[in-house]
């Protein structure tokens, strides 16, 4: 058994590190909250952004768009089902076409991956690290994006290419960030250099789930978009200058920038949701060794006390002994 001079050492290293787990409980904490509110801030902007795609696609169904798939779109039942995935898509839940992509030598696919820059989260950067390498199973011609020094680590470590990597970008999300990201994807599916644009994020279901998720910038689906307006409601009338394609030629980027800002967002969120998570099981755990170290002390202790007065005592009996002895 451990002395009590050592015993005492480990229990103040122990509470020294829950000082440290408590501390980044709490930053993480006020961290997130701050991010939560930016991203209200901006949501108006953007929803706007999407309500102007969706009345374009109203209007103009048939219009053939390189930020759009091919086809025209259906109408009747299909606009319907439409309208409660363009529901879904702005509340609370992820884009319906949460999936990897099927697997293709023909398309060429960049897929933007947001880890972190710090550990102690968890299985945070494990779970979009994984879900990454599934992707990148299902094609040849893959670009990597990556936000975040972890995720750039893990992949040049396992000699896995990164077409670019954005620094500073995931510890203070924010719009002009965001914009640099879209405008390099965006510019190389202009140039034709790829055929689809994913980003890996993750989603924070509820305050203890935290979910890693592939989402589809581009193209646009326009089922996505299509909304189905009742009989009895007016139809208002739009008109586009120059053009329908020229308004989504700036509308569809910035629409693909506030995106990826609220990836950038929840992504950050999810990573102080789990460091927190992470740090309060560190410091329930420290508690319960402080506990049971305490119970060890005591006894270590208490053995010590009665091995003294026992040595105490036989040696007083000694002296008791000897004197008895010299006197006679």
């Amino acid at each position: 058994m451990a002395s009590a001079r050592e015993i005492q050492t480990r229990i103040k290293s122990i509470r020294d590190t829950m000082k440290i787990t408590s501390a980044m409980y709490m930053i993480s904490s006020a961290k997130l909250k701050k991010a939560r509110k930016n991203l209200e801030n901006t949501e108006p902007y953007f929803d706007m952004l999407q309500g102007t795609i969706t009345r374009i696609v109203r209007h103009l169904p048939e219009m053939e768009h390189r930020y759009f798939e091919e086809g025209t779109l259906p109408k009747g039942k299909m606009a319907e089902e439409s309208h409660g995935m363009e529901k879904k898509q702005t509340g609370d839940e992820p884009w319906p076409w949460n999936k990897i992509p099927e697997k293709t030598s023909s398309k060429k696919r960049g897929y933007l991956v947001i880890a972190a820059d710090k550990g102690l989260a968890g299985a945070y950067n494990h779970n979009v690290i994984k879900l990454t390498e599934q992707c990148l199973q299902n094609g040849t011609e893959d670009l990597l994006f990556v936000v975040g020094e972890l995720g750039r680590e893990y992949f040049i470590q396992h000699d896995i290419s990164v077409y670019k990597e954005f620094h500073y970008a995931v510890q203070d999300p924010n719009l002009t960030r965001a914009r640099d990201i879209a405008d390099c994807m965006v510019s190389l599916y202009d140039e034709g250099k790829l055929d689809e644009i994913y980003v890996i994020y993750t989603y924070a279901v509820n305050s203890m789930k935290v979910e890693a998720q592939v989402q589809r910038l581009l193209p646009l689906k326009k089922e996505v978009f299509a909304t189905a307006i009742p009989s009895d409601v007016y139809a208002e009338d739009i008109r586009m200058v120059p053009s329908a394609e020229k308004v989504l030629d700036y509308v569809v980027p910035d629409y693909v920038t506030g995106f990826i800002y609220g990836a950038l967002v929840e992504s950050f969120c999810s990573e102080q949701n789990a460091r927190m998570m992470a740090m309060e099981a560190a410091t329930d755990n420290a508690e319960k060794m402080l506990k049971e170290l305490q119970i060890t002390f005591n006894r270590v202790r208490q053995g010590a006390i009665t091995q003294e007065i026992t040595e105490v005592i036989a040696g007083a009996k000694a002296q008791k002994k000897r004197r008895r002895s010299s006197r006679t």
